[in-house]
């Protein structure tokens, strides 16, 4: 048999898939879910185990892509259900292929490669915050927030942030991942004022559902929330609850950003010599992009730090403060005035129609492409 690339396998796979099946209602939006997941798992083989064809890939892969998904979840990049959807929508197109005949056996049904993925919790008991350290912490944030002298603008911005990052994880069960900005993710580019409502006390996130959802801001967490907006002052509501600080990135989205409204590059460089990338972003209304999840964890470990709490791994996390195990009774989905962001995948959308693919399929989806 001809040897098939990956990349063309998923071409032929997405494109069946977004006709849709008769017998199965759903199929073009799983093929808009799926084409994401499918194309950034086969950037990883070819950049990591150097595999594009489909005849190459191996169990192991399969186990070492498991063992990755995992260390992003113990990371704060992934929660433990979207890492398991992530295997599970890669393992419905190996199932696929396996059904067209053009694989032996799904190498991604391995017992060892799904054992690698991370629990349903996706947690160890050392990540999770008791009532004792929860309100350590946000009593230090708090306190050092309320004491920042009024004439330190700056210093007192900072402890705000903190203190309301804090009592958003304490206190309204939203996720590390929903807050801020996932790298490997272009979806979630970070929650922005836009999204929050102080009227009917409401946050809406890109949950793990792949959908809009609606989550409650308690008091506790709303109050600070609030005091820090006032004195952030976001300049346009698309702003980042959140923004970076890092220099470097904010200097990139305001280039790109002044070239997109016409500036040349000259024009650029000369605006940005007589200000810094955060004076300008704000004096066009430039919205910078968010902390990432992994800047989210490196301020916990701080304030942990600062705050003496002894922690079993050092520092509090925020998949840590969902202790709740009802939490997703008090979301719901966002209202239908709202733009849904992705329709859910879930088990009942990975279900793939009895049509079978052939080998045939993916060749003349390859002659088919344009040369580059």
């Amino acid at each position: 048999m001809t040897d098939v690339a990956i990349a063309d396998a998923i071409d032929a796979y997405l494109q069946r898939k977004a006709v849709g099946d008769p017998d199965g209602p759903g199929a073009g939006t799983y093929a808009a879910n799926a084409e994401s997941i499918l194309r950034r798992w086969a950037e990883w083989l070819d950049a990591e185990h150097d595999v594009t064809s489909l005849f190459a890939l191996e169990s192991a892969q399969m186990r070492a892509y498991a063992s990755e998904l995992k260390d992003r979840t113990e990371r704060g990049t992934y929660t433990a259900s979207t890492a398991g959807t992530y295997y599970a929508v890669v393992r419905a197109f190996l199932s696929w292929c396996v059904r067209g005949e053009i694989l032996e056996e799904n190498p991604a049904a391995n017992g060892d490669a799904k054992r690698a993925l991370p629990s349903a919790d996706g947690r160890s008991d050392g990540d999770l915050w008791t009532g004792g350290q929860r309100r350590a912490l946000e009593r230090y944030v708090r306190d050092r927030a309320l004491d920042a002298p009024e004439d330190d603008h700056e210093t007192r911005r900072s402890r705000l942030r903190e203190y309301a990052m804090v009592a958003l994880f304490a206190h309204s069960g939203v996720r590390g991942s929903e807050l801020f900005r996932v790298p490997e993710d272009e979806r979630r580019t970070g929650a922005t004022w836009d999204d929050v409502d102080f009227y009917t006390g409401t946050i809406d996130v890109l949950g793990k559902s792949q959908r809009l959802e609606e989550v409650p801001l308690p008091a506790a967490a709303r109050t600070p929330l609030r005091r820090y907006r006032v004195v952030l002052d976001p300049p346009s509501n698309d702003w980042p609850l959140f923004p970076t600080r890092h220099a470097p990135s904010i200097a990139r989205r305001v280039r790109e950003a002044l070239a997109e409204r016409g500036h040349d590059e000259a024009e650029v460089d000369a605006l940005l010599a007589d200000s810094t990338a955060g004076e300008l972003a704000r004096e066009r209304s430039i919205a910078p992009p968010a902390i990432t999840t992994e800047g989210a964890r490196s301020v916990l470990r701080r304030l942990c730090e600062e705050a003496d709490i002894d922690v079993e791994g050092g520092y509090l996390t925020p998949s840590g403060v969902r202790a709740e195990p009802d939490e997703h009774r008090y979301r719901r989905e966002a209202s239908p005035s709202k733009p849904t962001l992705r329709a859910s995948v879930d088990e009942r959308s990975i279900a793939v129609p009895e049509e079978r693919p052939t080998a045939l399929d993916v060749d003349r989806r390859s002659r088919d492409e344009p040369s580059e």
